[in-house]
């Protein structure tokens, strides 16, 4: 049975588009909301709004949430380029555009569902829809990621993590030229005070960050860095170069909007990680080569910096 909620927006929400009024309510993703909203679930003062619909104080916001699909994932035959695999750990080489976990309104085609179809187990502390997810790398950032088959690799991964024992190298091409050879970018990070959907490094409601980063090779205006973290936020990397004026190339959230580099999404990729096994205890190193649409993107650089 559908559940009908109903909001009235006050003075301080006057402005705000529709979609991003209700993802602060409703405490969902924005694109949860933006389906609503097309399939007509959504009516400000009676009539079925748009998601850029600006507000006005007192009007009248009706949704429809409908019943709840079932949260079953299911295996999928999805091709994984895997690095590593034991009866415990599997390490794999995730491709961009490719979502780690299953979440409201989208519960096929992740790594999740190609994980459940290639291995027999997988550790099941994160739950039902994050089952072996030790960490998450974001849908257009590419490169190494680690997943455990069994709670006690689980626990052993995720101790490394928390402890920042795990070393995570990741490369990213950001735009203008970067003056020091290597640097700490070290700002609190939390939820971006206006857009729910992003973060942004904010004083308040926020954890400490800390990026370490060296230059590799200078292309006039562009730079490319290897970057090492010693936290893991959301959107860590991403966030911390815009901060700082040298937002990722072709980054939709945080990047410049001309976006005309041969690559969909951010031009970040996660080269290695450096870890324990955390049933044998063996020092394990894994390396994902840059893929062909990041070296594109180098080469773009260098051709309009000539």
């Amino acid at each position: 049975m559908s559940d009908i909620k109903q909001f009235q927006v006050s003075a301080d929400a006057e402005g705000q588009r529709l979609d991003v009024f209700l993802t602060d309510l409703l405490g969902g993703s924005r694109s949860y909301v933006q389906q609503l909203v097309k399939q007509g679930l959504v009516q400000v003062n009676g009539k079925v709004g748009k998601s850029n619909l600006k507000l006005t104080a007192d009007s009248v916001v009706t949704v429809e949430i409908p019943e709840p699909q079932s949260t079953e994932v299911k295996p999928e035959n999805i091709p994984l380029d895997i690095l590593f695999e034991d009866h415990d750990i599997i390490i794999i080489n995730k491709a961009r555009g490719m979502v780690v976990h299953p979440a409201v309104g989208n519960y096929s085609g992740t790594l999740v569902n190609a994980l459940l179809y290639h291995c027999k187990d997988l550790s099941g502390i994160n739950g039902e829809i994050r089952p072996g997810i030790v960490h998450r790398l974001d849908k257009d950032t590419s490169g190494v990621m680690m997943a455990a088959k069994n709670d006690a690799a689980h626990l052993g991964l995720a101790e490394q993590v928390k402890a920042h024992s795990a070393q995570r190298t990741y490369y990213a091409l950001v735009h203008g030229n970067i003056v020091e050879e290597r640097g700490v970018i070290k700002a609190p990070i939390g939820r971006h005070p206006k857009d729910r959907m992003k973060m942004a490094v904010v004083f308040e409601n926020s954890k400490d960050a800390v990026t370490h980063f060296k230059v590799l090779e200078r292309y006039g205006n562009h730079t490319l860095v290897e970057c090492q973290l010693e936290t893991g936020r959301t959107h860590q990397i991403r966030v911390h170069f815009a901060h700082i004026g040298h937002p990722v190339v072709n980054d939709p959230f945080y990047g410049y909007r001309k976006m005309d580099f041969p690559i969909e999404g951010q031009a970040l990729h996660s080269y290695s990680l450096r870890v324990t096994h955390p049933i044998t205890g063996k020092e394990l190193y894994f390396e994902a080569p840059l893929p062909a649409d990041f070296l594109a993107s180098i080469e773009y650089a260098k051709e309009h910096n000539k």
